[in-house]
């Protein structure tokens, strides 16, 4: 017999959540909780939802990689002329949401886009492995394309053009850096009484904590 959906659960009782000993500090709470998931070996514990809308009000979402946390601004790389890219040309607000399974944790972030500048992205794909750098090249990414030999063909023959010289990162790819204006920090609980706390930028730049109810 097939299972019902609706009957698949189960019991988070893995931690806790409490204003007495989270961070005042959230991006200091974000660091401890990605130690934790990379401690634990969460899968793909980088991994995080990145939520964008067009110009229409369309959201879409899809998965990315964060590369990196700096100067309190979160940075992910891709294809400017893809969806997301396109989506965040015409409207910078943004969400990003990591989900580490094996904690009970969820995070959820709130914010505005801007491009990086040309020498954070150079030196990024500078570092990205070589067989990277060559698909960032060659791919039209979030365009309809005939086949799979079709991006396998383009691969290949950019391969031997490039065979010996340095590959320089295209126009097109290039940094994301999100400043975030709110976080939620969420942690399982029994019942589904669950830990919510967030964090709201003020005008001073302070962040003001809050529970929410589960």
């Amino acid at each position: 017999m097939e299972t019902k959906i609706s009957e698949i659960r189960k019991e988070y009782t893995r931690g806790k959540l409490t204003q007495c000993t989270i961070n005042d500090n959230p991006f200091e709470q974000f660091e401890e909780w990605l130690n934790d998931a990379i401690a634990h070996n969460a899968d793909e514990p980088t991994a995080m939802i990145v939520a964008t809308v067009s110009a229409e009000g369309h959201p879409s979402t899809r998965t990315v990689l964060l590369k990196g946390v700096e100067n309190n601004k979160f940075i992910f790389f891709t294809n400017y002329e893809s969806r997301k890219g396109k989506q965040l040309a015409d409207n910078p607000y943004i969400s990003l949401s990591f989900v580490w399974h094996k904690l009970e944790r969820q995070v959820h972030i709130e914010g505005k886009a801007e491009k990086c500048l040309d020498q954070v992205s150079d030196t990024y794909f500078s570092s990205r492995p070589y067989k990277s750098k060559i698909g960032a090249r060659i791919s039209p990414q979030s365009r309809v394309i005939s086949s799979r030999m079709e991006i396998m063909r383009a691969f290949v023959k950019e391969v031997c053009k490039l065979a010996g010289h340095e590959i320089r990162r295209p126009d097109n790819w290039g940094g994301f850096a999100v400043t975030p204006t709110r976080f939620e920090f969420w942690q399982g609980r029994e019942s589904r009484l669950h830990d919510r706390i967030q964090y709201i930028l003020q005008e001073d730049g302070s962040w003001k904590q809050e529970r929410l109810a589960p």
